[in-house]
């Protein structure tokens, strides 16, 4: 996929059921992604780069870490995605976070940031590489660059006989995404894109969410996924929606964990951060 010339379709579709499954998704990633800002070294009163921004999650946590003495600023391409996340800033107390509509690649920004973050954006962009060593053009000597992203190999490795319903899923999900033109392994070529980029080889990380239990939110984040997904799945003729069946989904994976006593694991992550050098 690394040689592609423009960037991949968002293959999860722009709705309001599509912002709200984005925010499912952070509550389930929450951990990680804060366990990210921890180690890359995101600290209070610092000016933050938040790069494809969408319902502003991101953007809330980082301004959390900053303080009220910190900036955040968010960007992203869907000015009407933005409208939700300044609402979510403006509902929880925050006055230190800006959001703006635009490509990071192309807006006029300053170039004293102490951070740039992106999570989950770095595998719909042409060039990754090429996008980090622009993004990393805004940072003051310092710098951090810290990126999150999706790893979808190793779901091949959690199929099992006993859990034909997860395998198909596995499957249809790999597949759309590569037909759309996403970085289906993005998280593991971070390391190169760091490297590709001019930027520090980063310090990596690998979590993914598991679980089990009947009241597992997962389950209903995995349905509202493939909600997303259905206009793609169908337009590449990989299923259709009478057979995904998503309104019964959720209660269907569920089922197929308790019957098989396996967890079913959310897409991995792998995290990277960098600091430039003074």
């Amino acid at each position: 996929m690394s040689n592609q010339s423009r960037d991949a379709e968002y293959t999860m579709g722009r709705s309001q059921e599509e912002t709200d499954r984005l925010i499912e998704q952070s509550q389930l990633y929450e951990d990680v992604t804060r366990r990210f800002f921890l180690r890359s070294g995101i600290a209070k009163g610092m000016k933050v780069l938040d790069v494809g921004s969408g319902a502003g999650d991101v953007a809330l946590t980082l301004a959390e870490f900053v303080g009220p003495d910190g900036i955040v600023v968010g960007v992203d391409l869907n000015p009407d995605i933005l409208k939700t996340a300044q609402a979510r800033a403006d509902a929880a107390g925050f006055s230190n976070i800006e959001f703006i509509a635009g490509d990071t690649r192309t807006l006029e920004l300053p170039n004293d940031f102490d951070a740039v973050v992106g999570r989950l954006v770095l595998m719909y962009m042409a060039d990754p590489a090429e996008a980090l060593k622009h993004l990393a053009t805004h940072l003051r000597p310092s710098g951090i660059a810290a990126f999150q992203e999706a790893y979808f190999a190793p779901y091949t490795v959690a199929e099992h006989p006993d859990t034909p319903l997860a395998n198909e899923l596995i499957k249809w999900g790999r597949t759309v995404f590569e037909r759309s033109g996403a970085h289906l392994d993005m998280g593991v070529e971070l390391y190169q894109a760091f490297v590709d980029a001019g930027l520090p080889e980063p310090t990596l990380h690998f979590e993914a969410p598991m679980g089990g239990p009947v009241n597992w939110s997962g389950y209903e984040y995995l349905a509202n996924s493939f909600r997303s997904l259905v206009p793609l799945l169908e337009a590449y003729g990989i299923t259709t929606a009478e057979e995904l069946d998503v309104d019964t989904l959720a209660e269907r994976i569920q089922a197929e964990v308790a019957a098989a006593k396996r967890p079913i694991m959310l897409p991995p992550h792998i995290t990277a951060y960098a600091t430039l050098a003074s």
